[in-house]
């Protein structure tokens, strides 16, 4: 009996996990047909009619993934950031400036290899757009909260200021350098060099807090 239920967990996991991916696939292919109609036909020129089709998903679907057209905007963000939060977990004998710098070594991997030729048109249409300016300002205010929090939790004590100000650099800072990568076009070579710098300027930013350089137990 114990065989039999260890097996068809191991059964459920899998068909768990093949769901995930194929959501995963379903939302990026959404969000790239999306990006790419903005860039040849214009962001108010296409609609989420049309996107659905690029994609050879319904209306319907597309609606069960984002809520607006302009949520697609930021998939890859959102994508991103979530990672970020679901890495930055204590690690027994690690220091959290290690686990925070493996976390977010970990997302750029992904970012520099997503880096693809919309990228420019997703950065062009935030900065162009001001409803979108304010949809990003708020992600980024979300964001810097939940790292924050999970910082809390990294750290037991470390102080207030610390947490806001740590979790403000790290957001904003890695943030700011993807933007202006991808506005100038750079390569995926050149971005992963602007990110691994940008990465030791966090880094050295941030070792002015003690709580960050303590061994969790």
């Amino acid at each position: 009996m114990d065989g039999e239920t260890g097996t068809n967990g191991g059964q459920d996991a899998a068909r768990t996990s093949l769901r995930e991916r194929k959501k995963r696939r379903t939302r990026q292919a959404i969000a790239n047909a999306a990006l790419r109609l903005f860039a040849e036909r214009g962001y108010e020129e296409s609609t989420i009619a049309d996107i659905a089709a690029a994609a050879d998903v319904s209306p319907r679907t597309f609606f069960s993934y984002f809520p607006s057209k302009e949520d697609v905007v930021f998939a890859e963000i959102d994508d991103r950031l979530a990672e970020v939060s679901e890495r930055l977990r204590r690690t027994p004998g690690e220091t959290p400036m290690e686990t925070i710098r493996r976390s977010v070594m970990d997302v750029l991997e992904a970012i520099v290899s997503e880096h693809g030729e919309y990228g420019a048109v997703q950065i062009s249409l935030i900065l162009e757009r001001p409803g979108l300016q304010a949809r990003a300002l708020q992600r980024m205010t979300d964001t810097q909260e939940k790292i924050e929090a999970l910082l809390r939790d990294l750290c037991p004590g470390i102080a207030e200021i610390d947490a806001v100000a740590a979790s403000g650099v790290a957001i904003g800072g890695m943030q700011a350098v993807v933007a202006h990568c991808r506005r100038e076009g750079y390569d995926p070579i050149s971005m992963r060099t602007a990110l691994d710098r940008a990465v030791d300027i966090v880094e050295h930013g941030l070792v002015s807090v003690d709580a960050l350089s303590r061994p969790s137990p």
